[in-house]
């Protein structure tokens, strides 16, 4: 049976490394990085709003071809509300997929310093117009809220496994995802 697996998370919590990891060891597995499609769409910052929405679509219709054809799906994405983790959850259903739900926790200040960290060095374009949305959206307060939105989420859905996460600590914690994924 193929997975839709969701990785929930702060911005900068190694949602993409995780799911890049993953699939480094699950051959024909999709990484389906949301914020990346939206990149692909341009002037995207001009919209974020709309660009946002209409990634979500094109997401959802990547990952259905994807279960379709029997391989697993991972999204990392950050969700701070309920409306698209549900819409993850439909389709799996849908497609007879199972629907694997994980968040990634630490606490608000490493939140905040981990986003930073990875602004500051990174030359990923994906990276800097995280930064840059970030910017317009709230800057550091919008981001340490985050933290507080995935919470709301994970007491919204109680099977949401939760890895708390430990910066630097990869090896770790891919270790506690296999764990989950083996059930």
């Amino acid at each position: 049976m193929s997975r839709l697996i969701l990785l929930n998370g702060a911005p900068g919590s190694g949602k993409t490394t995780l799911a890049r990891r993953f699939a480094e060891d699950h051959p024909l597995a999709l990484v389906l990085d949301v914020d990346q499609v939206r990149g692909m769409l341009g002037r995207w910052l001009d919209q974020p709003m709309e660009s946002g929405l209409l990634a979500r679509q094109l997401a959802v219709a990547m990952a259905s071809s994807q279960l379709r054809a029997g391989h697993d799906v991972v999204v990392p994405q950050y969700l701070g509300r309920l409306d698209f983790v549900e819409t993850l959850d439909g389709l799996a259903v849908d497609l007879g997929a199972e629907f694997v739900e994980i968040a990634l926790v630490s606490d608000r200040d490493d939140v905040v310093r981990r986003f930073e960290r990875r602004s500051e060095d990174s030359v990923d374009p994906a990276h800097q117009e995280a930064a840059e949305l970030q910017r317009r959206c709230g800057g550091r307060e919008q981001l340490a809220a985050t933290h507080d939105e995935v919470l709301a989420v994970i007491a919204a859905r109680p099977g949401t496994r939760v890895i708390t996460t430990v910066d630097g600590d990869l090896a770790g914690t891919y270790a506690q995802l296999l764990a989950i994924l083996r059930g």
